[in-house]
């Protein structure tokens, strides 16, 4: 069982940086594929970027792509969303999630966290 706890959202201006944690709790968390979802006020909750339990491989939504990077620390039970060049499109509610295999379905997760406030103005 995993237990997860997101911090690091606020409020930034377009163009800033922000990092996202998450903290595991639980014996398995190598085990676990982790990914990062979003949801903006009135829109369904989307897909951001997955990585595998080595951190070996990682998934990109197109919209974050060459801007966003998750990583993990496994001996720290944690995972990363480091996201720069943040842009007004990118303000939402975001969820860390373990999933028992390596996918980009939220359908595939197990188990989420409570969700953290990234505000961009413009």
């Amino acid at each position: 069982q995993v237990q997860l706890v997101e911090s690091g959202g606020g409020l930034v201006q377009a163009g800033d940086s922000l990092r996202l944690s998450c903290a595991a709790s639980g014996r398995t968390f190598s085990s676990y594929a982790m990914g990062w979802f979003r949801q903006a006020p009135g829109k369904e909750r989307e897909f951001v970027a997955a990585i595998s339990g080595s951190g070996g491989n990682t998934y990109y939504a197109d919209s974050v792509k060459g801007r966003f990077t998750i990583s993990r620390d496994n001996a720290k039970n944690t995972v990363y969303l480091q996201m720069n060049s943040l842009k007004p499109e990118d303000t939402a509610v975001y969820y860390c999630a373990a999933a028992g295999s390596y996918t980009s379905s939220p359908n595939g997760y197990d188990y989420w966290g409570q969700g953290t406030q990234v505000t961009v103005s413009s």
